[in-house]
């Protein structure tokens, strides 16, 4: 009988009898045993979560360089030609063919904010190209993208000083394009001026026969231009461009009077 009571007593699932009068069971092994299997997975899958998303920031960082690598070319930095002032003769004509824009800069007509910004710009045009001409070393390169940048600026300032209702997404973008692209925003806002030039010209005639010297100083600075980039060891082409170019702005004045 008492043999049977034990079997029976043994056959009770465990926890039956833990804590009737005092009676403490032992456990069984395998609860343990399985505590400690979750606690080692938990363990082992906190590591590999973590190198996973330290892996997901790696490929989106390099997903934003390939990206930013692909980008167009009209939000790429402009790469210029340097070969310009080849000897100190060329170089001191250079600097002093940039002293007109100075000049031009100071006489133009600031009837109000548009064309003060305009004025001021023209002086920038000259001090920033005087100070890449007369550079050296590494900081030339610097100073010939701030050359063609303020060129672009003036171009943009001269267009906002003769339409001061241009659409405002224009000016924007050729705003945020300057850095990048300035021979595009140039060539944008040269463009437009040219427009409105012709059309006062066929309006006022007044302003015909500056128009015309304006014309042929705009052609001649279009050959010079891209002589210079062609025929980059041919002297002076550079200096000649300056001239023709303060030509052209100078009979651009005519049109803020």
């Amino acid at each position: 009988m008492t043999v049977q009571m034990e079997v029976q007593r043994g056959r009770n699932p465990p926890g039956v009898l833990d804590g009737l009068y005092g009676v403490q069971l032992g456990r069984s092994s395998s609860q343990p045993a399985q505590s400690d299997d979750e606690a080692l997975q938990t363990s082992t899958m906190e590591p590999t979560t973590c190198n996973a998303q330290k892996h997901g920031r790696i490929q989106q960082r390099l997903l934003i360089r390939r990206l930013w690598q692909q980008r167009p070319s009209c939000l790429k930095p402009i790469h210029c030609s340097i070969t310009c002032d080849k000897h100190a003769g060329e170089t001191i004509a250079n600097v002093i063919t940039s002293l007109p824009f100075i000049v031009l800069g100071l006489q133009t007509p600031r009837k109000n904010l548009n064309t003060a910004i305009y004025a001021n710009s023209l002086v920038g045009v000259g001090i920033a190209s005087s100070l890449y001409h007369s550079s050296k070393g590494e900081i030339r390169k610097f100073l010939r993208w701030a050359d063609y940048t303020m060129i672009a600026t003036t171009t943009l300032c001269l267009s906002r000083a003769l339409r001061s209702e241009n659409p405002k997404l224009l000016m924007a973008a050729s705003t945020l394009l300057l850095p990048f692209q300035p021979l595009m925003v140039s060539a944008v806002h040269t463009g437009m001026m040219e427009v409105s030039f012709a059309r006062r010209a066929s309006m006022e005639p007044e302003l015909r026969m500056a128009h015309n010297l304006h014309k042929m100083s705009s052609l001649l600075g279009g050959v010079l231009f891209i002589a210079d980039d062609c025929f980059p060891e041919t002297p002076y082409i550079h200096a000649a461009w300056h001239l023709a170019a303060a030509i052209g702005i100078g009979t651009c004045n005519k049109l803020l009077k």
